[in-house]
């Protein structure tokens, strides 16, 4: 029997802010369980699952910078959102019974395990989903440069990014009614366009490695198994 998956192992990179639902702030017990429930779906298809979540739902470093906080500083605050959003990820999968781990790249003590590769690999050679938290570790580095980062040392097939809205645009969707959507991009008409898909650290990445992104809709219901089973779906970059 042919696998059903067209890609057998990805990183889910998700928006902080997807997580609010209608929310102006936090985290929604709705959207996280229905997310959730999404994921245990296509984990028991048999695919192999590393996500990295934002933490722009509770507080963005640059934000933070804007209003004269120290870069570094604020950074380490968003770090420490990202974490908190695992945390309830965790919670909401384990509770679909999906076994799943929380590896952080900061020492957060007995709320998740040290990012460690090999451990990574392990956990999803197990058949565990693996939530990669706190970014990269550092300041400076958003959580979609995490995200490329990650894929790559866990060897993922394809990075999807979930979002509010259905693809890339050339200009903000919610905003301009008149914004055109695209199907397909490359990596360069993405860095030359100053497309807002990833920042242009997480393109440079996934170019120089040869890594497609697809980016998605996340709240229309099966949309990350239409994805993951090669479905046409969004807008790919590649």
């Amino acid at each position: 029997m042919s696998d059903p998956l067209a890609y057998k192992r990805v990183l889910l990179k998700l928006s902080g802010e997807a997580l609010m639902g209608d929310e102006a702030y936090g985290i929604s017990p709705e959207v996280v369980d229905g997310l959730a429930r999404e994921i245990a779906q296509v984990h028991g298809l048999g695919a192999e699952l590393g996500l990295v979540v934002g933490g722009g739902n509770i507080f963005r470093g640059v934000s933070g910078a804007a209003t004269g906080m120290d870069r570094a500083v604020a950074d380490q605050m968003g770090m420490l959102a990202t974490v908190m959003n695992s945390l309830a990820l965790q919670d909401a999968l384990t509770r679909h019974g999906v076994p799943t781990r929380v590896l952080s790249a900061i020492e957060v003590g007995k709320m998740a395990e040290p990012f460690v590769r090999g451990r990574a690999l392990r956990h999803l050679e197990k058949g565990k989903v693996v939530i990669f938290a706190a970014g990269t570790g550092n300041p400076f580095f958003t959580t979609d440069t995490a995200a490329a980062l990650r894929a790559l040392e866990i060897k993922a097939k394809v990075v999807f990014k979930a979002t509010r809205v259905d693809g890339v645009y050339d200009k903000d969707p919610e905003r301009n009614a008149d914004a055109k959507r695209f199907d397909h991009l490359t990596y360069q008409e993405v860095l030359e366009k100053d497309l807002k898909v990833m920042d242009a650290a997480a393109i440079s990445l996934a170019r120089d490695a040869g890594l497609p992104v697809i980016v998605f809709n996340m709240q229309v219901p099966g949309n990350i198994e239409r994805a993951i089973k090669g479905e046409p779906i969004g807008t790919l970059v590649d």
